[in-house]
């Protein structure tokens, strides 16, 4: 086989590879909760965290009732605030139609966000958000079982946060059944976690 021949089908086989890795993403984002699991089984690995009144909260604790965790921090300046404004909403909405729908905001910055930042932070969107901290291994490990990406940027008290703006829908088995992008259209959004939540 000439080197022609060989960097050609490297190329096919690279173009076949990420187009297979584009269309899993656009299915994960565009797949209705209605058509079923994503994942099989309970999705992401388990963990051990702390909510923002100090008591612990594992994965069984996803379990029972669908839910929207989404990754962020509390010095976050649009991302983090307009998305827990846009799922405390919903909840609210949906809670009304007897929908239940539990929002759980996980930080990718565990050095500021104690339990109690946490608290006086969520407690600004809605008093049912759980917001969820731990020790800097704790939820490093936890990103890293559920795939979600975060950066530190810069230095001193005035660094940012670079992570994930994915919210991940549970269904009530734990199991991955779809995802809201950020900024995603507001009556997709509720009519994905209408699905979700059986309203």
């Amino acid at each position: 086989m000439s080197t022609t021949t060989m960097i050609r089908t490297g190329l096919w086989a690279m173009a076949a590879l990420i187009a297979g890795v584009l269309a899993a993403v656009f299915y994960i984002g565009s797949a209705g909760p209605g058509a079923g699991p994503i994942s099989e089984g309970p999705y992401g690995s388990s963990f051990q965290l702390i909510d923002q009144n100090g008591a612990q909260f594992t994965e069984a604790d996803l379990r029972g009732t669908p839910a929207a965790v989404f990754f962020g921090f509390v010095h976050c300046p649009d991302v983090c605030p307009t998305t827990l404004y846009e799922l405390a909403s919903y909840q609210k909405e949906l809670a009304a139609s007897g929908g239940p729908l539990q929002v759980v905001f996980v930080t990718v910055d565990p050095e500021r966000d104690t339990p109690a930042i946490m608290k006086d932070y969520v407690s600004g969107f809605s008093a049912d958000v759980t917001a969820l901290t731990g020790s800097p291994e704790n939820v490093a490990a936890m990103l890293k079982g559920w795939g979600v990406y975060s950066r530190k940027v810069g230095e001193g008290e005035d660094y940012t946060m670079d992570h994930t703006a994915t919210t991940f829908l549970l269904d009530a088995d734990g199991a991955l059944a779809g995802t809201l992008a950020y900024g995603e259209n507001a009556e997709t959004a509720k009519a994905k976690l209408e699905r979700l939540t059986g309203v």
